[in-house]
């Protein structure tokens, strides 16, 4: 009779679990290694080396039955995981990675093994990697979304909204100028979302990874997806702040920013002056988070790095 292994909690992934979601993260965590223990055994799956983990979710590595590799991944339900498995079987493995099984009431999902230790972090020449992930988004998005996905005229609306308070709430003018001014970008193309489009919504460097040796996969493919839909500009960001070293390497960091825009837009087939402004929309909704996740009493201010893409784009009147 099999019987499952019992998995050890990482104690940095409970401390992000206690710090973001206090006594509901509490209690997931001491749920998590009889969570993993039941679908270890009702999927047959025997672990496979040691496991990983973001500041939400853990991954196992595990072998199915039959001796493939797969990786079991565990996190709560929330407004962004629970729409991840929709948008995993909309692509069905093509840009991203496949979706063998799932439990839509614990939000566990059963998804093919990639190799945890190559994503385009590691692609030395950082104008390759932009080009790769850039390539890679444009076939995402063309798959039409399921129904029933978050919306970008939901977010837009929701960000505008919240603008008052967190202009009050900064207490440097010239960030006050900065979060004005993606607001106002804001406005000029809200009322033209792309709804149609399936955004991933999180497509960073590091949720890009490389296949198993010899798995006859594409060299590269997506994970992770906080799916949305909507404007492909919304989606640039990540990619224009990843790698900061890499911009700031070349002695002209505003330079190098509006040349990993450029290439993006190009190769996604973008209007600049409509992706720069979903762009400046993207700085907003981090703001906005970043002020909404604040401690009592702490100082307001924006992201440096996230401004000064803000300004590059602003200064060059995209």
């Amino acid at each position: 009779m099999y019987v499952p292994s019992r998995i050890t909690v990482p104690a940095e992934l409970a401390g992000f679990h206690d710090t973001f979601d206090g006594e509901v993260g509490r209690a997931w965590v001491a749920a998590l290694p009889d969570l993993a223990a039941d679908f270890l055994g009702r999927w047959e799956l025997r672990l496979d080396g040691p496991a990983s983990h973001g500041m939400v979710a853990l991954v196992l590595p595990v072998r199915r039955a039959d001796g493939t590799p797969a990786a079991l991944k565990l996190q709560p339900v929330t407004d962004e995981s629970v729409d991840e498995p929709a948008a995993l079987r909309a692509w069905d493995g093509d840009g991203a990675v496949a979706l063998l099984d799932h439990d839509a009431d614990s939000g566990t999902m059963l998804l093919e093994r990639l190799d945890a230790g190559r994503s385009l972090l590691s692609v030395p020449d950082a104008e390759d990697a932009v080009r790769t992930l850039s390539e890679l988004l444009a076939r995402l998005v063309k798959t039409p979304p399921p129904a029933g996905l978050r919306t970008l005229t939901g977010i837009a609306g929701a960000m505008l909204a919240e603008v008052p308070a967190a202009l009050r709430a900064l207490p440097d003018a010239a960030d006050r100028r900065v979060l004005a001014d993606c607001a106002g970008a804001v406005r000029e193309v809200a009322a033209e979302p792309g709804e149609g489009r399936l955004l991933h919504w999180d497509l960073h460097y590091a949720n890009v990874l490389a296949p198993l040796p010899g798995s006859g996969r594409e060299p590269w493919l997506a994970i992770d997806p906080k799916p949305l839909v909507g404007d492909p500009g919304f989606e640039l960001l990540p990619a224009l702040h990843d790698r900061w070293d890499d911009l700031t390497a070349t002695g002209d960091v505003e330079r190098a920013i509006l040349r990993r825009f450029d290439l993006m837009t190009e190769v996604l087939g973008l209007d600049r002056r409509r992706a720069a402004r979903w762009t400046l929309g993207r700085v907003l909704q981090n703001a906005l988070w970043d002020i909404e996740d604040a401690e009592d009493g702490e100082v307001l201010a924006l992201s440096p790095v996230q401004s000064e893409i803000a300004r590059a784009l602003l200064d060059a009147r995209v």
